[in-house]
């Protein structure tokens, strides 16, 4: 009787397949990547913090709690030195001319433009980080007056009439308007029915600015004005 062929030892094969390892975690789900700053909120962001800048540099330093719409005013007449709006002086030959023939030494300044629209952005940023709009310094009624007066001012010297613009009515209201006035008039024809309506104020916003950032109001003389220091530009 032949013996038994040898039978293999039992345990684990060698040729058996390893334990598979477990599954990566899944990945972090992946950040929203932050919407880029519109110009107007880029401008607005810029404006802000020269203006705080220019608290912090000012002889008294001044809080933003005890700003009031003086100190506004001498915010806006600093920036001036920064500006590239020729705006003649009453002895200037070229005195309410537009387009003058030839340069002449009178100062450069800030535009109405700029000045308007930057304070409406200063306006809205004051709100937006914690400000009470019955306390904003740059709603203050002396700086509407001395934005005016600056308006008012630079249009003269620089023969240049800052008019507000007008919107004309719908075609549906003119026509509303003209049969009303031909029923009550039926010999007289309706005029008018084109006419425009009432204006609207000069636009402060973004503008741009805007728009930059905002631009200055007309004229050849006039250009954007560079930014005071180096971390903000006022437009």
């Amino acid at each position: 009787m032949e013996p038994a062929p040898d039978t293999p030892a039992e345990g684990p094969s060698s040729s058996s397949p390893a334990a598979a390892d477990p599954p990566p975690p899944p990945p972090p789900p992946q950040q929203q990547q932050q919407q880029p700053l519109s110009r107007y909120e880029s401008q607005k962001r810029r404006d802000w913090n020269t203006f705080l800048q220019y608290l912090k540099n000012h002889k008294p330093p001044l809080t933003l709690a005890r700003c009031s719409g003086a100190h506004v005013i001498e915010f806006l007449k600093y920036l001036d030195q920064f500006g590239k709006t020729k705006v003649h002086s009453a002895g200037c030959s070229f005195f309410g001319q537009p387009n003058p023939p030839a340069s002449c030494a009178c100062p450069l300044k800030q535009a109405w433009g700029s000045l308007d629209a930057l304070i409406g952005r200063l306006r809205a940023a004051y709100e937006e980080n914690g400000g009470r709009p019955e306390s904003n310094p740059f709603a203050a009624r002396a700086v509407r007056i001395y934005l005016r007066e600056v308006r008012e001012s630079q249009a003269k010297a620089r023969g240049i009439p800052y008019e507000k613009k007008k919107r004309k009515r719908s075609r549906a209201t003119a026509a509303t308007v003209e049969a009303a006035a031909s029923d009550s008039t039926p010999t007289v024809p309706a005029e008018g029915s084109s006419a425009a309506g009432g204006g609207e104020g000069e636009s402060s916003a973004a503008s741009s600015v805007a728009t930059a950032s905002a631009g200055t109001s007309g004229g050849a003389t006039s250009s954007t004005d560079p930014p005071p220091g180096g971390s903000s530009s006022v437009s």
